[in-house]
């Protein structure tokens, strides 16, 4: 049973960490987040992707 929740926890932990940057799209309330939503999700399991939707959220301009 044990190995169960530390499986299920890990996988939550990597489900977070792999929609990181699409968090913090929402967090900041940027206009473009559903294009970092779609790049993240199909291109993010790529380094590149995930770096690039990061950067993305990070620099994008908040919703007016």
């Amino acid at each position: 049973m044990m190995e169960f929740i530390g499986s299920l926890v890990s996988f939550l932990f990597a489900i977070f960490i792999y929609f990181l940057p699409f968090t913090i799209a929402v967090s900041r309330e940027c206009k473009h987040q559903l294009p970092i939503f779609v790049l993240n999700f199909f291109l993010g399991w790529t380094f590149l992707g995930w770096v690039g939707a990061m950067v993305w959220a990070v620099m994008s301009e908040k919703h007016n």
